[in-house]
């Protein structure tokens, strides 16, 4: 049987067409950890390690499914996000980090404030409101997402996290005739952004692998679902309530134009750790 160095070779050599040697190494220690439990660290003293032949099986697919260029969180089934793992498949973004910095700045904002009434427009796994749940546990949460499947994903990941949150399975652009006198304190949302011009820059992996529900709006009208919740939220937001966006870092200013021209008092505009404009913070 192959000893795992070889593997690590292997993954170099097969894999080097699609992404960069740092890429490569994070994918081979995410696949590792998955079938051996070894972390990067326990590698470096187990590399001479001989893999049984059920280990040999599971490695050479899941390198298959990557030179496919499938997402490594898709072949696994799972993606990590703000120290949970988190269920995920083709009907449903992988968590990102700037999605993180997000849901920090809505903790670090309201976690000594309570009780909370919260909606996630556009809830995907539900990576956004279960980490809500988790750390403001005296909120009231529901999450919306037009896509049966992402529902039942996001569901099975509120249950598993022991996270009770109101799924609503609906369009938010038809929120006019789903709501009623229901008012909320936050209302977050990371909606689809991505125009049709930008997939020329996208990697195959997003661009083949995940929802496009979830990830793009028409050209001809970059900011639907920003304004559309924007407008739901001047009806549902409490008086002294915050609207969170994660945007399209191209449209930042349009963003912030849009909801100033809305009526909403204050709009702030924050930069990820990539320095890419990427969150707003709106009050009314």
């Amino acid at each position: 049987m192959e000893k795992l160095q070889t593997y690590h070779s292997l993954f170099q050599k097969n894999l080097a067409t699609f992404y960069d040697t740092e890429e490569i190494k994070n994918l081979f220690f995410m696949v590792i950890e998955d079938v051996l439990g070894l972390s990067s660290i326990q590698y470096s003293l187990n590399k001479d390690l001989e893999l049984s032949e059920e280990q040999h099986i599971r490695m050479n697919k899941l390198l298959k499914e990557l030179v496919k260029q499938k997402p490594i969180q898709h072949i696994l089934k799972k993606a990590d996000f703000y120290g949970e793992v988190f269920e995920v498949n083709e009907f449903v973004l992988i968590p990102r980090s700037e999605t993180e910095e997000l849901v920090d700045m809505i903790i670090r904002n309201h976690q000594h404030q309570a009780p909370l009434r919260i909606i996630d427009v556009g809830t995907g796994s539900g990576c956004i409101p279960i980490t809500l749940k988790k750390h403001l546990k005296e909120a009231n949460i529901s999450a919306l997402d037009i896509s049966k499947e992402a529902i039942a994903t996001a569901k099975r990941n509120a249950d598993r996290l022991n996270t009770p949150i109101n799924f609503v399975n609906a369009d938010i652009l038809e929120w006019e005739y789903i709501f009623q006198n229901q008012q909320y304190d936050i209302i977050v949302s990371n909606p689809p952004y991505i125009t049709p011009k930008e997939k020329e820059q996208m990697h195959p992996n997003v661009l083949e692998f995940e929802p496009h529900l979830a990830l793009f709006v028409e050209e001809t009208a970059p900011l639907l679902f920003y304004e559309t919740i924007a407008s739901f939220a001047l009806k549902h937001l409490s008086a002294e309530g915050d609207l969170y966006f994660e945007i399209n870092q191209y449209y930042g200013t349009e963003t912030v134009d849009m909801l100033r021209k809305k009526g909403f008092k204050t709009v702030d505009l924050y930069h990820d750790m990539q320095q890419n404009p990427r969150m707003i913070h709106a009050k009314r």
